[in-house]
Parts: C-alpha cells; sequence; structure tokens
C-alpha cells in the first residue's frame, strides 16, 4: 500500500512538474502576450522564438528539457527502483506539458519533455536523434518534421543501442506516437505545403 501511494504522489508530482506553462509565462512576463493568440498559437519554444526571439525561447526550452529529466532522475527514485518506473513518472510529466491543468488542459506538443526524460535514461540515443533533428530543420526548415523523424528514430536507435532494455524501447515507442498525435495538424499541413519554416510567420499574420 506504502508503494502504492509513493508511486501515486510520485506520478502527480511529475504531472504537475511538467504542467508548469513555460512558454505562457515566458509570454506573460515577458511581454505581456498570450502566446495563445501570437504565431503559431503553440505553448511551445518554437513559438516563443517566432514571437519573442531566441533570448526567451532557449531559457524555456531549457526549462521544458529539465522538467523531463527531474522527473526521471529525481522524483522517480522516490517511487521506487524498479527500472520502467523512471519511465513511467517520466511520461506524467510529458502528460502534464501536454495536457497543462493550468491552462485548461492545452499545453504544448511534449518533444522538449520528451526529449528531457528519455535523456535522462538513454543519453546516445536521444543525441543521436537530437542531431538528426538538427540536420532535417536546418536542411528543410521544418521543426515539426525534424520532431516527427526524430520520434519515430528513437525506437529504432534504441533497438540498435540498447538491444536488452525493453523498458526505454516501449517508452521510446509511446512517447514517439504521442508526438505524432499532437502534430497531426502539422503532418496534414506538411502534406499540403502549408507549414510554416522555422523563424517565419504564417502568411495571414505577416
Amino acid at each position: 500500500m506504502y508503494e502504492v501511494m509513493s508511486l501515486s504522489l510520485t506520478l502527480l508530482a511529475a504531472y504537475l512538474l511538467g504542467s508548469i506553462p513555460t512558454s505562457f509565462l515566458a509570454g506573460r512576463l515577458g511581454a505581456g502576450i498570450d502566446l495563445r493568440q501570437h504565431g503559431s498559437r503553440n505553448l511551445g519554444a518554437t513559438n516563443v522564438y517566432r514571437v519573442l526571439g531566441l533570448k526567451y525561447a532557449f531559457p524555456v526550452a531549457l526549462f521544458d528539457i529539465a522538467k523531463g529529466t527531474v522527473a526521471t532522475l529525481v522524483l522517480a527514485p522516490m517511487a521506487g527502483k524498479q527500472p520502467w518506473v523512471p519511465l513511467l513518472v517520466g511520461g506524467a510529466s510529458v502528460l502534464g506539458h501536454i495536457f497543462t491543468v493550468f491552462l485548461g488542459f492545452r499545453g504544448g506538443k511534449g518533444v522538449a519533455t520528451a526529449a528531457g526524460v528519455l535523456l535522462g535514461v538513454a543519453p546516445l540515443p536521444v543525441g543521436a536523434c537530437a542531431a538528426l533533428w538538427v540536420v532535417v530543420v536546418f536542411a528543410t526548415g521544418y521543426v515539426s518534421l525534424g520532431s516527427i523523424l526524430a520520434a519515430v528514430a528513437f525506437p529504432l536507435v534504441t533497438r540498435l543501442v540498447l538491444p536488452r532494455d525493453p523498458y526505454t524501447l516501449g517508452a521510446g515507442v509511446g512517447l514517439g506516437l504521442l508526438i505524432i498525435y499532437t502534430h497531426r495538424g502539422n503532418v496534414r499541413r506538411l502534406i499540403d505545403g502549408t507549414e510554416t519554416r522555422f523563424g517565419h510567420r504564417r502568411k495571414k499574420e505577416a
């Protein structure tokens, strides 16, 4: 019973940590605006960059990554030593980021926080996928495409690098599917040729 309560409280703490609306706070505190009404209207570091610039986007991205890493490395040990606990607790932080309780359960797309979660348990595959993300974004200008391809690549890289770690592989598949789901609108725009490139605003807002 104690272990169940401990895990439940840790999951709640991770969810609340992930729910901290970093991008929203950056917009409010930095420029007095609601980012949900500007740029792509998404609460992610990419939209912060489009609207407020790099000096806001960089710390926002770092904080969002840290939410996942802290959940995995700091909170998870409080809930048990089973190898799947850090990934479960980290997953709660990602859900908090995407469905933040502080903004009506509408948050970001989860890429940075998911990267932070996986960074805590599988840094090498994350590094390889981060390199892929950078190459795709610089080659095409599409952050969404880079994020989707990195999410797809992570389980494949994990299978090669960590063949005896089914928990990280399973978490990579689950988080990858979740990220693809949160980017479903981007997928439609990529197919239609209307997706916004990195550093540019949509035509109707330019």
